[in-house]
């Protein structure tokens, strides 16, 4: 069997998708205490870096999708499915479980 060779820019999503680079985790409490690493919590922001065509509608067409590439977003803490593509961690979304735009 062939190896295959993924990168962010070889992955498009499908439907109302969006493929998310997850932002690094906090080395530092508000406090100064440094976390180990077993300590981290999954971090909820990220980047998104692809976006799928949008979602279906029930006449065939397509509906536009709210977020865009470059747009830095927050989401649900256990949604999605996370993807390691060269040393970087990304999540794979649905739209729906992008919870705001962060500014």
């Amino acid at each position: 069997m062939a190896a295959v060779s993924l990168t962010v820019s070889t992955v498009k999503p499908l439907g109302d998708r969006v493929f998310v680079k997850i932002s690094e985790a906090e080395e530092k409490t508000a406090g100064g205490i440094i976390l180990p690493d077993n300590a981290k919590e999954k971090p909820q922001i990220g980047e998104i870096v692809q976006v799928g065509p949008g979602k279906r509608n029930d006449d065939g067409s397509r509906q536009e999708m709210e977020v865009k590439v470059g747009d830095k977003v927050l989401y649900s803490k256990y949604a999605g499915t996370d993807i390691k593509l060269s040393n970087d961690d990304y999540v794979l979304l649905s739209e729906k479980d992008i919870l705001a735009v962060v500014s």
